[in-house]
């Protein structure tokens, strides 16, 4: 891989951070939920809830990665990425407009924003 950005690095960098993502929603719900988001999570159906989102936000994440590495999936792993990007960005806006601002996740959703476009680019000029 070559170092610098590449049709590669909006994948790369995407299953990091979704991984990790993954791992603070479900890894120990206990514990990061009340300090990161302020409120308990000890109810076992809601710490199933969150684990089963680890568990989607790894898949993806290793899917992505599988993108990287594996040329005949690159295609397939970064529409899968607009449309996670792009889905939750739809989400959070949607959020925005009936909710409110959220301090904590106006970052992300200027992330994901990036991500779904930067997908979008890398679709149309390495396809």
């Amino acid at each position: 891989m070559k170092v610098g950005l590449n049709k590669n690095s909006h994948l790369l960098l995407s299953a990091i951070v979704v991984i990790l993502a993954g791992l603070v929603y479900g890894g120990y719900p206990a514990y990061f939920m009340p300090l990161i988001f302020g409120f308990e999570a000890n109810a076992l159906d809601l710490k199933n809830i969150l684990r089963a989102v680890m568990g989607i936000y790894i898949g993806i994440g290793i899917f992505w990665l599988i993108g990287v590495k594996k040329p005949d999936f690159w295609k397939a792993a970064t529409l899968s990425n607009v449309l996670f990007m792009g889905g939750i960005a739809f989400g959070r806006i949607v959020s925005t407009l009936f909710d409110g601002v959220s301090t904590l996740f106006t970052p992300a959703l200027i992330l994901e924003l990036l991500f779904f476009v930067w997908g979008l680019y890398n679709l149309k000029n390495y396809n």
